[in-house]
């Protein structure tokens, strides 16, 4: 039997100011919470990766993108177990404004802050490290945005309890 694997693309908005990263808190099915950047799923009726970043970020901020450089980073994780394999660009906003709320219509985001940087490995520690990993390394290393930086993912096991996570590339 041939199972069918659901794809999808992510996008995740890195916003920095004096203050901090902009990071949300999520409450995920089974009311399992993790931090990360803002961002989602790019649903089809977006005009693209950058269209489809900015709404999720308003949606779950308040704040409105003006411009975006990068990509920053691309994700690619694959869960043949669970008969997933999504793609994210992680994007960093150059320009932005509005202030913060959170109005997620998924409610899924509860919480938006700016967390200053020796708190944010803290609040990542819940989340997969196929978002944390990339984020800190980012962090640490502070390259450039659109030079290519890949990070690879299988995700073994059947269920987020059971799962193991190995980086590939």
């Amino acid at each position: 039997m041939v199972v069918a694997v659901r794809e999808w693309t992510v996008a995740g908005g890195l916003v920095e100011t004096p203050d901090g990263v902009l990071l949300v808190r999520n409450v995920r099915r089974g009311g399992f919470e993790d931090w990360s950047t803002p961002g989602g799923v790019i649903d089809d009726g977006d005009e693209s990766v950058i269209a489809g970043l900015t709404r999720e970020v308003e949606e779950e901020t308040g704040l409105q993108v003006q411009r975006w450089s990068g990509p920053l980073y691309e994700v690619h994780a694959y869960a043949p177990d669970m008969g997933w394999r999504m793609r994210c660009e992680v994007h960093l906003a150059v320009s932005f404004d509005g202030d913060l709320r959170v109005e997620d219509p998924d409610g899924i985001v509860v919480e938006a802050a700016f967390v200053p940087l020796d708190d944010c490995g803290g609040r990542l520690a819940a989340c997969a490290p196929w978002v944390r990993e990339p984020l800190e390394q980012w962090l640490a290393e502070r390259w450039q945005p659109g030079t290519g930086r890949g990070f690879h993912y299988e995700v073994q096991g059947a269920s987020r309890d059971t799962m193991f996570v190995v980086r590939t590339a």
